[in-house]
């Protein structure tokens, strides 16, 4: 890897260093934390099935603080991861050291928006809610929706971008990795809105958030926080 990290004025390439490093690590925690987060309120939320119900919607009822900080906090961290990310590849045209950090830091504030503009109740959920879709869809819907379908987007175009960048690297491996991990979670994506109502299409996409989100994870663990150390 010949790119360089960008450090501020004065500060030594050790402090650089750990400062990137810092950034990289909370990229590391940002995917296993959400998707822990799902998991314990997917088996403690009364009425909450992950076949019928996307996870956003666990932001509603006397419990939905907890997804809503759970939005928060993660979506800052993949923030951070950005910076780190950027610091480490810098501008480098079509090998992810400009864009890849930039969209991953495009989903992060994603996150950061989805919890100030929650999902509708619907189908159930919360308990008293009636079944099936919501007859209208409130503002703050809309905006989840849409801030949702420019993260999804922005993490899509991430996979991609990155596996371009390990291509040329000669890095086989994460570049399929990449590419899969990009395909599965685009074809899922699409199956939700092409099968409305499938629980094995809610089911699939559920994982293939998680497998992004591992990715994105260990991408930031795998990356180095020194030049030539790739």
């Amino acid at each position: 890897m010949t790119e360089n990290i960008t450090s501020g004025a004065g500060r030594p390439p050790d402090a650089a260093a750990g400062s990137t490093r810092t950034l990289l690590t909370c990229g590391i925690v940002a995917g296993p934390l959400y998707i822990v987060m799902v998991v314990l309120q997917m088996l403690t939320r009364d009425g909450f099935d992950i076949s019928r119900h996307p996870a956003s919607m666990l932001s509603n009822g006397d419990q939905g603080w907890i997804q809503i900080a759970t939005f928060a906090v993660s979506g800052l961290l993949f923030v951070a991861c950005a910076i780190g990310l950027h610091r480490v590849l810098g501008p480098v045209p079509g090998r992810g050291g400009a864009w890849g950090p930039r969209l991953i830091g495009v989903f992060g504030a994603g996150m950061v928006a989805a919890a100030f503009f929650s999902a509708d109740p619907a189908d159930g959920f919360p308990p008293g809610t009636p079944t099936g879709p919501p007859s209208t869809i409130s503002w703050h819907g809309l905006v989840h929706f849409f801030v949702a379908g420019v993260a999804f987007l922005a993490l899509v175009a991430a996979c991609f971008v990155f596996a371009r960048r390990f291509a040329a690297a000669g890095r086989r491996g994460w570049a399929a990795f990449s590419t899969v991990t990009g395909v599965l979670f685009l074809a899922t994506w699409i199956s939700i809105f092409a099968l409305q109502g499938a629980r094995a299409a809610n089911v699939a996409f559920a994982g293939a958030i998680a497998l992004v989100l591992v990715w994105t994870s260990l991408l930031a663990g795998h990356l180095p926080t020194r030049p030539g150390e790739e």
